[in-house]
């Protein structure tokens, strides 16, 4: 999966957005710079939660959050929030995303109400033919063990069956034929219903949200929107002010107690491809420890002879440290780190190791363990605890752990945009300033 292209019309401080991101380019990775208050923080956020959630009704809360306050103009039926172009590696897939009035988008709810209805009861009906038939079939068989009065009583009751049957069957034809019909009617629009919301908390909701697609068939897009929420993750530092939480914890931070952190970590078990960065990880690096341990397993047993993930992951993130070296204990329960600079090893405490050290350790954990491939990943101030130098190193790093993905990274930094081509850069108003082009 690639995002080729991203706009948003008028979305908090986003106006008219229009960025496009070259699919064979080579890394593909896009810096997104901007000075502070363009907006980066928020379109990253906007993609993700687009993406993810759309899918997954578990979701949707978070969608909600995000779109708190995000209501239509009084002369207006609907409002544009988002249009992505998503390359699916054969084609390109259009969706936008439109807030829609109640009232206005009652031609849609209504067709897709009467699919929902005229689903279930041809369920429904199908387990009582299933029911009905099965005790048919059974009634049958006890008839010879019946003598002549006995037999007389159970034909009746048979026939009263088989008319309930058929019945049934009629009721089931006519809805099978209202299906297509309403199909064809959410078909031609190539439509998904989303939810209705309120624009404000403890407000009727008054306003739908719908995703029109183009160049999909609209069979074959519930699986295309589940892959797309596999495909789609985020990194970030716990610092920033989360937009997909709750109203009340983002207004919380003013405040001297406050839930802010609680909720990042409440939404971290449901947002699967969400990952704040700024605490060191250690149960992330013991499972992919214990992943290249059960791969190195799984080889022997099948080819009698055991593979080097295991190996092969201690020298990676040895390199990751340079002079230092990580070593898990036996019981693959934890780890400590050690300096051969002197010549001779000696261990380190959590306090020896810098905040860049770990961080470097952290986005490398993350990206293995989760197996993140052919995916669109978009990380918030990846510059953040590096030296100049490591900023410039990073994007060359996550192009080596990573080559299939597609990574959009908003960033401040100069150095991370030095790191590519220049057409790779993207920027939103106000732009970056090359400090160096100044002096």
């Amino acid at each position: 999966m690639k995002l080729l292209r991203v706009q948003v019309p008028d979305f908090r401080v986003l106006k008219n957005v229009d960025i496009s991101f070259e699919k064979d380019f080579v890394p593909n990775i896009f810096p997104l710079g901007s000075q502070n208050g363009g907006g980066k923080s928020t379109l990253l956020q906007l993609i993700f939660i687009l993406l993810h959630c759309l899918g997954d009704t578990r979701r949707h809360e978070f969608l909600k959050n995000m779109l708190y306050g995000f209501d239509i103009d009084e002369n207006s039926q609907k409002r544009v929030l988002a249009i992505f172009d998503i390359w699916d590696g054969e084609k390109t897939v259009n969706l936008e995303f439109v807030v829609y009035r109640d009232s206005d988008a009652n031609e849609f709810l209504t067709s897709f109400e009467e699919l929902s209805i005229s689903k279930d009861n041809i369920q429904n009906i199908e387990s009582q033919i299933k029911n009905l038939d099965s005790s048919i079939n059974s009634s049958i068989k006890q008839l010879e063990s019946m003598n002549n009065l006995q037999k007389i009583g159970e034909l009746k009751k048979l026939d009263q069956q088989k008319l309930q049957l058929q019945k049934m069957l009629e009721e089931r034809e006519k809805l099978e034929c209202n299906v297509p019909k309403i199909f064809n009617c959410s078909e031609s629009n190539r439509i998904v219903y989303i939810f209705n919301y309120s624009d404000y908390k403890n407000k009727i909701a008054e306003q739908v949200l719908l995703c029109h697609l183009d160049n999909i068939e609209i069979d074959e897009a519930e699986e295309f929107l589940n892959q797309l929420s596999k495909k789609i993750f985020i990194a970030a530092p716990t610092t920033q002010v989360f937009l997909f939480l709750p109203q009340d914890a983002r207004k919380s931070l003013f405040q001297q107690q406050n839930n802010y952190q609680s909720k990042i970590q409440q939404s971290k078990s449901n947002l699967t491809g969400f990952f704040p960065y700024d605490f060191f990880t250690v149960n992330l690096l013991i499972e992919i420890f214990k992943s290249a341990r059960d791969k190195d397993f799984a080889e022997a047993v099948k080819t009698g002879e055991y593979a080097n993930h295991y190996q092969q992951l201690l020298k990676d993130l040895n390199q990751i440290l340079f002079n230092k070296k990580i070593n898990i204990n036996i019981y693959l329960s934890g780890f400590n780190f050690k300096s051969d600079s002197s010549g001779q090893e000696i261990e380190l405490f959590p306090e020896d190791l810098s905040h860049g050290e770990l961080k470097r350790l952290s986005i490398y954990a993350w990206i293995k363990y989760n197996i993140i491939e052919d995916s669109i990943v978009l990380i918030d101030e990846i510059e953040n605890g590096f030296h100049p130098d490591w900023q410039y190193q990073i994007i060359k790093d996550i192009a080596e752990w990573s080559p299939n993905n597609q990574f959009i990274i908003a960033t401040h930094s100069y150095e991370v945009c030095q790191a590519v081509t220049p057409a790779h850069v993207k920027e939103l108003e106000p732009k970056l300033i090359n400090q160096e082009s100044e002096s």
